[in-house]
C-alpha cells in the first residue's frame, strides 16, 4: 500500500487512511469486474469443445459480455443524479454475485450468451459509478489515482488466462464463475464497511442533469468517443478471438495462445506503471494520438509476423501501447471535465465508446466464421484507425480539440 500512495503521490499519512480503505476494495472490485469481461476470451476454446460448436462462432458471447458492460452507462449515470456512488458500487457487487452463479450453470450457448451480457452489466455500472469516484478520492492525483485503479483491471486480464488454466486443469471452465461470486461477496461487504467510517468527496453532489451536462460538455465527450472508437473495436476483436487467430494463422497450440493472451495483457502492467510519468512529461494529446498510431501499426505488423518469438515482441508493443493509451484518455477526460458534470458526462461517453467497441469481437468472429481471413480484416480496421490518428492531429494542430480544464 505504501508504493501505491508513492506512485499517486500522496503522503503516508493517517489523515488519508480511510479514503485508501475505500479505494483499496475499489481495486479489487475493479478486478473482479474487469476479470468477467475478459475470462470469456480463454474460455471461448474449452466452452465451444463442451457445446460442440466453433470457438470463433462464439464471438457472439464475447460480444454479449462488452455490450452488457455498454448497457447500463447511461441509465446508472441518471441514477448517480440520484444517489451516492458507493452505494451503486455496492450494488453492482451483489449483482456480480448472483449472475456469477447463474452464468456458472449454463446449459446452453444461449443461456452462456445471456450470463455473459448480465456480468456485462455489473462492469458497466461499477466503471461508471466508480471512475469519477477514484478520481475524486484525490483530486490533485487523478492520473496516478487512475493508473493504479487501472492496473488493477490489467492484472485481472493478466492472471485470467492463468487462472482458466488453472482451474481446467483441476475442474472445469464453470468453477470460475463460482470462484468470482464468492470474492465478488467478500468485496462487497468490505466496500459497504470501509463507506461506512469515510468522510467520502462531495464533489459530485452538484451533478443532477445527464442532459445539462451532455449539452455542455459535448466537445470533451466526443473527442474521446473518436479518440477510442475505432481504437476499441480492434482491441475488442483482437484480444477476444486471440487464440483462435494465433491457432487459424500462426499455427500456435491453443495453450501456448493462452500464454501469449497473457503475454498481450501482461503488458499494460508496465504501461499503468508509467502512465503518471509519462503523462506528465508530455502533451497528453498528442500522446494520445501518437499511441494510437503506434497500437494500428503494430497490429498491422502482428498479421505478417511468422514466428512465436516475433509474435511475443510484437504482442507487447500492442499490450503496452493500448493500455497506456487507455489510461491517459481516462485522466484525459476525468481532468478536463468540471466537478458539477463529470459524472454525468463520463457515463454519456462512457456508453457510446462501449456499444462501439463491444462490436468488435461479434463482427470480427461473424465475418471469420462466413470465410473473410483474419488478417485482411486485422489489416482493413488498422488502417483505418491511422486515418483516424492522423485526423486528430490536423485538428490538434488547427487547436480545434478541447486541451484545457473548462472554466466554471
Amino acid at each position: 500500500m505504501k508504493s501505491i500512495r508513492k506512485n499517486i503521490g500522496y503522503p503516508d499519512t493517517g489523515s488519508n487512511m480511510s479514503r485508501w480503505e475505500v479505494f483499496g476494495s475499489l481495486l479489487a472490485m475493479g478486478f473482479l469486474v474487469n476479470f468477467v469481461r475478459v475470462v470469456f476470451a480463454p474460455l471461448l476454446q474449452p466452452v465451444a469443445m463442451e457445446f460442440h460448436v466453433a470457438a470463433a462462432s462464439l464471438g457472439v458471447v464475447t460480444t454479449a459480455a462488452w455490450l452488457g458492460s455498454a448497457a447500463p452507462r447511461l441509465p446508472t449515470g441518471v441514477l448517480l443524479t440520484r444517489i451516492d456512488r458507493h452505494l451503486v458500487i455496492a450494488a453492482t457487487g451483489a449483482l456480480l454475485v448472483v449472475t456469477a452463479i447463474f452464468t456458472a450453470l449454463s446449459a446452453s450457448v444461449l443461456h452462456l450468451t445471456v450470463g455473459a451480457f448480465l456480468l456485462g452489466l455489473s462492469s458497466g455500472m461499477y466503471f461508471i459509478a466508480a471512475n469519477p469516484l477514484v478520481s475524486e478520492l484525490f483530486p490533485d492525483r487523478i492520473l496516478g489515482a487512475v493508473a493504479i485503479h487501472g492496473l488493477a483491471r490489467q492484472v485481472a486480464a493478466v492472471v485470467a488466462p492463468l487462472v482458466v488454466a488453472l482451474l481446467l486443469f483441476v475442474a472445469d471452465w464453470r468453477t470460475t464463475f463460482f470462484v468470482v461470486a464468492l470474492a465478488a461477496a467478500a468485496t462487497t461487504a468490505l466496500l459497504v464497511y470501509s463507506a461506512k467510517w469515510t468522510d467520502l468527496p462531495a464533489a459530485g453532489q452538484s451533478d443532477r442533469s445527464l442532459v445539462a451536462a451532455g449539452r455542455s460538455q459535448w466537445r470533451i465527450i466526443l473527442t474521446g468517443i473518436v479518440f477510442i472508437g475505432a481504437v476499441g473495436f480492434l482491441w475488442n476483436g483482437l484480444f477476444n478471438l486471440y487464440g483462435g487467430y494465433l491457432t487459424a494463422t500462426k499455427d500456435i497450440a491453443p495453450s501456448t495462445g493462452r500464454l501469449l493472451l497473457s503475454v498481450l495483457f501482461a503488458a499494460g502492467i508496465p504501461a499503468f506503471l508509467l502512465a503518471r510519468r509519462i503523462g506528465e512529461r508530455f502533451p497528453n494529446v498528442l500522446l494520445i494520438i501518437g499511441l494510437i498510431a503506434t497500437f494500428a501499426v503494430s497490429v498491422i505488423a502482428l498479421t505478417f509476423t511468422g514466428t512465436v518469438i516475433g509474435v511475443v515482441a510484437v504482442s507487447i508493443v500492442i499490450g503496452f501501447t493500448f493500455f497506456l493509451f487507455a489510461a491517459l484518455l481516462d485522466a484525459y477526460l476525468l481532468s478536463t471535465l468540471p466537478d458539477h458534470h463529470r459524472g454525468s458526462a463520463y457515463a454519456i461517453y462512457s456508453a457510446v465508446m462501449m456499444v462501439i467497441q463491444a462490436m468488435g469481437s461479434g463482427v470480427i468472429g461473424s465475418a471469420v466464421t462466413a470465410g473473410t481471413a483474419y488478417d485482411a480484416l486485422f489489416r482493413s480496421i488498422a488502417v483505418v484507425v491511422v486515418g483516424i490518428a492522423i485526423t486528430m492531429f490536423v485538428l490538434h494542430r488547427m487547436d480545434r480539440l478541447p486541451t484545457e480544464t473548462p472554466s466554471g
